[in-house]
């Protein structure tokens, strides 16, 4: 038995010390700038005052921050050990909400505690990827290129999607379905099962065209043609463009953002605070938020490489994939690439819980970094 403070690794014990010492500060380091950024933004979008989101955004980071280090210095066959019952946990949290979830902007995605409410699909994203790092684990390459053999972990994954759809979510939806398959990539699925859900999913979008809700039909047509309904439901993209455009290279400078102060610009504190971002720093300040979120994801997948134990490699590979959904799914759908969603910008969008369950993402990964050398046996 291992001590809950304690990693072997090679036959040495490396203490909570080490550990720290061990952790990767220049990762912890653009973490905490793009942090920054956002609480100057939202001090901004609030124009010029703390409250009501740049203090909770602060006390959040601060809680995720102090969750973040505690997680990474867990020794990483704890995340291993509990991955199924953290999964089957969240899993009966989602349906809850569906049975008596708090209804939010139109949306069932919450559970109220009272003192602050929780978003399960949020932690679903990352207890989905610690289970199906955990079966992936323990499974055989010629299993896993048997139809048998991933018809279990595409049920863990349809599942809480199909739960998250009729939220209804549809973003949160299809970041858990990439991820997913960015896993079953990472493992060896052979490319002709993806060509061929692939082309399931185009065959039956007509009839999934049908279930959609009315907004969801909405955002897909005015994301083909956004001048089709400007004072409704395009009116979101076509103040982004507006805003984006004004901004110009160095931007208007800080608090002097019309769309935005003049709120021509909605929810500029949490979908569209990227355009808010940019039209006050301009296209610079646009670049400064893609390399910083491009270095993050650089190390991530580098912790993945250098990890010698096959649990923790997909792992990091899930977690790193599910942060690139979320800041290029934010982007494009700013820039009017793609049609709107309801996916935020990590650490830069006002939030709670997503802000705790990216900040716990960062933990494990850098928990697999530290324990990159570490066996994991196959049970």
């Amino acid at each position: 038995m291992y001590k809950p403070y304690e990693t072997t690794i090679n036959n040495q014990t490396q203490t909570l010390g080490e550990k720290f010492f061990n952790i990767s500060f220049s990762y912890v380091l653009f973490i905490i700038m793009l942090a920054i950024i956002g609480i100057v933004v939202l001090y901004s979008a609030a124009n010029g005052h703390w409250s009501p989101w740049s203090v909770n955004q602060l006390i959040r980071f601060g809680m995720g921050f102090v969750l973040m280090i505690v997680l990474a210095l867990m020794d990483i066959r704890i995340f291993m050990r509990y991955a199924y019952l953290l999964y089957f946990i969240t899993l009966l949290m989602l349906i809850m909400v569906e049975v008596g979830g708090h209804i939010g902007m139109g949306a069932q995605r919450w559970i109220n505690l009272g003192i602050f409410k929780i978003q399960p699909s949020e932690l679903m994203k990352i207890s989905l990827v610690l289970a199906l790092a955990r079966y992936f684990h323990a499974s055989s390459l010629q299993s896993i290129q048997s139809v048998r053999g991933i018809i279990i972990p595409i049920l863990m994954a349809l599942i809480p999607a199909g739960l998250i759809v009729m939220q209804p979510d549809l973003g949160t939806s299809l970041m858990l379905i990439f991820t997913t398959g960015a896993i079953f990539f990472a493992v060896g699925v052979q490319i002709w099962k993806f060509v061929l859900v692939g082309a399931g999913a185009l065959s039956v979008m007509p009839v999934a065209w049908h279930f959609l809700h009315d907004y969801q039909k909405n955002r897909v047509l005015t994301f083909l043609d956004p001048e089709r309904d400007p004072l409704g439901a395009g009116y979101h993209i076509i103040q982004s463009k507006i805003a984006l455009g004004s901004g110009g290279i160095f931007g208007k400078g800080f608090m002097n953002g019309t769309q935005s102060h003049l709120n021509f610009l909605p929810e500029k504190h949490t979908d569209f605070i990227f355009t808010m971002l940019s039209e006050e720093f301009g296209m610079i300040g646009g670049i400064v938020i893609i390399v910083l979120n491009m270095l993050i994801l650089i190390y991530s997948y580098s912790f993945a490489v250098r990890s010698s134990n096959y649990f923790g490699k997909l792992v990091a590979i899930g977690l790193a994939t599910n942060y690139f959904l979320y800041v290029f799914i934010n982007t494009a759908m700013v820039l009017g690439l793609i049609p709107v969603v309801g996916v935020p910008l990590p650490l830069i969008s006002y939030g709670g819980t997503v802000m705790l369950s990216i900040m716990a993402s960062f933990g494990i990964i850098l928990c697999v970094h530290i324990n990159r050398n570490v066996q994991i046996g196959k049970d």
